[in-house]
C-alpha cells in the first residue's frame, strides 16, 4: 500500500463541482467520478471528511441580492447543500463506501446531526463523514465550515477540489492570459491580495490553527489520491511558507 502524506484529511467540494457542464443540478456522471476517487483514497486507510457547498442549487448572496432576506437566503443554501450530501452519500454506499451524512442543522430522518465525538469516531471506523448545512449560522460559507470542521477533528490538511481551476493564480486565469499560478502560499497572502481563494473568515481560522490548504483540480481523476501521496500539485497555503 502507498504511504500517504496524510492521516486524516477534509476535501472541500463546491456545489458547482457536481453540476459538470451544466452549471445547475447533480450530473450523475461526475458525482460518480468524484465519488470514485473518494473512495481510491478511503481504501488508502486515510480518513476522509467531506464539506459541500450548494451552488449548483441555490446561493444566499443571490437571494440577498434579490431582496430576501439575508438570514432565509443562507438557510436554504444551508438546505442545498444536505441535498449535495445525500447524493454524494448515495454514490459513495453504491461503491461499497460506508458513509454519514451528519448535518447542523438537525432533520434527523434524513441525516445524523453534528456531533463533534461521534465524527472523530466514525472517522477512526474508515466511514467517510459528509459534514451537511453548513455552520448552521447565517452570514458564513461553506468554506468556513471546512476551515471549522477541520479544526474540530484535527485534520492534517484541506483539499479544495475546484472545477474550474487548477490552482492560486495572481489575477482569474480566464481574463487575464498574463496571470500567474503560484506553488505555495501563505494565508496573509491570500488576505492582503485578495486572492478570492476563500473568504477572510475561512483564511483566518486556517492561519490560526495552522491547517495547511491545498487548491487543485478536480477535474482530472486521480487528483485527490496524487493530493494525499504529497505529490506536487495545485498550490498549497500554509501559515508559514517553507
Amino acid at each position: 500500500m502507498a504511504t500517504t502524506r496524510f492521516r486524516r484529511i477534509v476535501l472541500k467540494l463546491s456545489g458547482e463541482a457536481l453540476s459538470g457542464k451544466n452549471g445547475f443540478g447533480i450530473e450523475p456522471s461526475v458525482i460518480k467520478s468524484i465519488a470514485a476517487q473518494i473512495k481510491e483514497v478511503a481504501e488508502l486507510g486515510v480518513e476522509v471528511a467531506v464539506v459541500v457547498g450548494g451552488g449548483n442549487i441555490w446561493r444566499g448572496k443571490v437571494g440577498s441580492e434579490m431582496g430576501m432576506d439575508r438570514a432565509t437566503a443562507d438557510y436554504m443554501g444551508m438546505l442545498a447543500t444536505v441535498m449535495n450530501s445525500l447524493a454524494l452519500q448515495d454514490s459513495l454506499e453504491n461503491m461499497g463506501i460506508p458513509t454519514r451524512v451528519q448535518t447542523s442543522i438537525e432533520m434527523r430522518q434524513v441525516a445524523e446531526p453534528y456531533i463533534r465525538r461521534r465524527a472523530i469516531r466514525h472517522l477512526e471506523k474508515k466511514r467517510v463523514v459528509i459534514f451537511a448545512g453548513g455552520t448552521g449560522n447565517p452570514y458564513f460559507s461553506t468554506d468556513t465550515t471546512a476551515a471549522l470542521r477541520a479544526a474540530e477533528i484535527e485534520a492534517d490538511v484541506i483539499l479544495m477540489a475546484k472545477n474550474n481551476v487548477d490552482g492560486v493564480y495572481s489575477d482569474d486565469p480566464k481574463v487575464n492570459k498574463e496571470a500567474v499560478k503560484y506553488d505555495q502560499l501563505s494565508y496573509l497572502d491570500l488576505l492582503n491580495e485578495g486572492l478570492g481563494v476563500m473568504d477572510s473568515t475561512a483564511s483566518s481560522l486556517c492561519m490560526d490553527n495552522d491547517i495547511p490548504l491545498i487548491v487543485f483540480s478536480i477535474t482530472e481523476d486521480g487528483n485527490i489520491k496524487k493530493a494525499v501521496l504529497g505529490e506536487n500539485i495545485g498550490t498549497i497555503v500554509r501559515r508559514h511558507p517553507k
